[in-house]
């Protein structure tokens, strides 16, 4: 049954005659419809609107009222905007109140009900022209755009920069096909689909979303469960799941009773004993599937395409021995290769967690010489390769090698161009001075034993951490050690990962468990907890102990986002951590600097993780990390072979990253 207000039938009436008249040549039509599971929805508003990068506010191209059959046909101008980013919404329209049944669901469509002036119910990312002329809007498109967008998408209104607002909506893709509104390619196929919950969990998404894209009186639900304290209650199911994705922690028990209780179109859906730890959705990626083995960090650059180290050459069988790779890979914003990709020579050799991108965009990679039990070809462990943005090497075959290199492992640039290279292997730092090789120095006396990372602060100082001797040290001008270098205490324990965050302080992750794999370390795979140490900006503890929880197992590397909070990698347990930083007010409510923001159980767990080594922010606020090692490590091939994103979770970095963290 469809009834129409007299107000819309001339609405419908209108666009119908536009849609046939001869005005229209030459302008650019957009044909969708707008669906539920299936049925029809007819009488919601469909707007496209257009977002320039950097803007203030949206444009609204065109718009027109989806008849019986959910159909809409948008005429519009075509736009000659620079990196334009193009959506669609469909809300309620201005009008009375419609009654329809859509075939299936007639007991929750027959009661008429009251909806208040324009509230968005779907929504659908289309991206930069050219975008496709033939859409449809559900609730799966309106979970891509809410959390593929997350951190652009407020008040009903999507705006941001560039590259950042625009590469989100690449990944938004990655998770619903707008051309046909079904799941895409990437979801459900290898090495995501069947292989991991993210499939069930965006079905669940979906199906929280569909009570109010069918009726506008079972919206407020939604809104309600979605709050996150503090902050205003969403206006629209848009803005509902872009504060679910960038909450992923808030009310995870009230939102999975929710999207249980009907209309459940979407399936498979996530099982009434499969409550998620968070509602985070993160896709996996392996490349060409078959180079990729021991992924071990990422350096991003202006773009959002992500480089990233390669421990060992790739085999699928772990009783096959493997040696170090001599690829680095680099990844689309999006999670592609990009072509040409993977790059060799230059010297690359079993890269480990060293990687970084200079000034100029040029890519350094530490070159540790991984390899595994049975390799027959022991691999370099001297040097470092420098690339061009293009993957050219500049390096020579052998790699740089002065400065006495020795299994080295953070490679970090500072705003100067300065290469610093912290060495395992014979406790020391290897200094480039602006990147030259023939003025290198190797500082010993530091202190730190099995150094492992660095971090760059502020007034260019580096920050170096000493997994052997529980201590960081600091780094002046000249590369001369500061005064009280190295820092111990403040529950240093076995320091690996170090990050700086936008006030300059020092995050520290404590694995507290791991002796590293340099060669006079002992390996250890016990399962256990770790913290985090914070510095100020002078490296002296905040205070005494470090911080616990969050679902820390074994810290590696860490990050901090835009917001100034704390993402870790964690080797344990398939999980990431996400801590409170030194700036509260971009906190949950009520959390302080040092507080765990992700569960203390769990994390933000996610059965595609193995062991996570990496992990950084990228400009659209996706959060990736680094399947290392397998769960279960073969010692003869014991690397894993994907990337994953955990999409729209964290605030946007300006990137290349080079010292301080900033907002795009």
């Amino acid at each position: 049954m469809l009834q129409v207000s007299t107000g819309l039938v001339s609405a419908v009436v209108l666009a119908t005659l536009l849609a046939a008249s001869p005005s229209e040549a030459g302008a650019a039509v957009l044909k969708g419809r707008a669906t539920s599971g299936g049925n029809a929805l007819p009488g919601l508003k469909i707007k496209l609107t257009q977002s320039r990068p950097g803007a203030r506010k949206v444009e609204t191209l065109g718009a027109d009222m989806s008849d019986g059959a959910g159909r809409f046909r948008i005429k519009y101008p075509r736009s000659t905007a620079s990196g334009a980013q193009f959506y669609v919404t469909a809300l309620t329209p201005p009008s009375k109140t419609i009654t329809y049944a859509p075939k299936g669901d007639q007991a929750s469509f027959n009661q008429p009900r009251r909806r208040p002036r324009g509230t968005i119910r779907l929504g659908a990312f289309l991206g930069s022209a050219p975008y496709p002329n033939r859409i449809v809007v559900n609730e799966r498109t309106t979970i891509a755009a809410g959390f593929g967008l997350a951190q652009f998408t407020r008040h009903s209104r999507t705006l941001g920069p560039a590259p950042g607002l625009g590469n989100a909506g690449l990944m938004a893709a990655n998770l619903t096909d707008v051309h046909t509104g079904r799941l895409s390619k990437v979801l459900t196929t290898s090495p995501n689909g069947s292989e991991t919950e993210t499939l069930s969990t965006v079905n669940s998404l979906a199906n929280l979303v569909a009570p109010c894209a069918r009726h506008q009186g079972r919206c407020a639900r939604l809104f309600r469960a979605a709050k996150v304290p503090g902050e205003k209650i969403p206006q629209g199911a848009l803005d509902a799941i872009a504060m679910i994705a960038r909450n992923p922690w808030h009310n995870v028990a009230g939102l999975f009773r929710l999207s249980r209780k009907g209309p459940e179109p979407y399936s498979p859906a996530l099982a009434s004993t499969d409550q998620p730890s968070a509602w985070t959705v993160a896709l996996r990626f392996d490349g060409d599937g078959k180079t990729m083995n021991g992924p071990g960090n990422f350096a991003v650059d202006a773009k959002g395409n992500l480089w990233v180290v390669n421990n060992y050459n790739y085999s699928p069988d772990p009783f096959q021995s493997v040696c170090g790779s001599d690829l680095l890979l680099k990844f689309t914003p999006d999670g592609r290769y990009v072509p040409g990709s993977p790059y060799s020579g230059g010297g690359l050799s079993g890269a480990g967690f060293g990687v970084t991108l200079d000034p100029d965009g040029n890519v350094w990679v530490g070159n540790y010489g991984f390899s595994a039990k049975g390799c027959t070809i022991e691999p370099p462990h001297n040097s470092v390769s420098k690339l061009q943005p293009s993957g050219k090497p500049i390096s020579p075959d052998a790699g740089y090698t002065a400065g006495k290199i020795s299994w080295p492992q953070g490679t970090v640039s500072d705003r100067a161009g300065n290469i610093w290279i912290a060495n395992c292997g014979n406790d020391s730092v290897t200094y480039y001075p602006g990147g030259n090789p023939h003025k290198a120095k190797n500082l010993t006396g530091l202190g730190l034993t099995e150094p492992f990372d660095i971090a760059i602060g502020t007034k260019g100082r580096a920050f170096v951490t000493g997994v052997g001797s529980d201590a960081v040290a600091v780094l002046g001008r000249g590369a001369k050690p500061a005064a009280g270098s190295p820092t111990k205490g403040g529950g240093l324990n076995q320091p690996m990962g170090i990050s700086s965050d936008q006030n300059g302080n020092l995050w520290v992750s404590n694995s507290g468990l791991l002796s590293l794999p340099c060669p006079k370390a002992n390996f250890s795979l016990r399962t256990g907890g770790g913290s985090m140490t914070l510095l100020n900006q002078n490296g002296k503890p905040r205070r005494k102990t470090s911080f616990t929880g969050g679902g820390l197992t074994i810290p590696w590397g860490n990050a901090v986002d835009g917001n100034n909070t704390v993402w870790v990698a964690n080797f344990g347990k398939q999980r990431i951590s996400q801590f409170c930083g030194t700036t509260v007010s971009r906190c949950p409510k009520g959390k302080r600097t040092g507080d765990p923001i992700s569960p203390n159980g769990t994390g933000y767990g996610f059965g595609g993780l193995t062991r996570v080594t990496g992990v950084a922010v990228d400009p659209s606020g996706n959060v990736w990390a680094t399947n290392n090692w397998k769960i279960k490590p073969v010692q003869t091939n014991p690397g894993a072979y994907q990337i994953v994103a955990f999409v729209g979770a964290a605030g946007p970095v300006k990137t290349p990253l080079i010292g301080l963290p900033t907002r795009p």
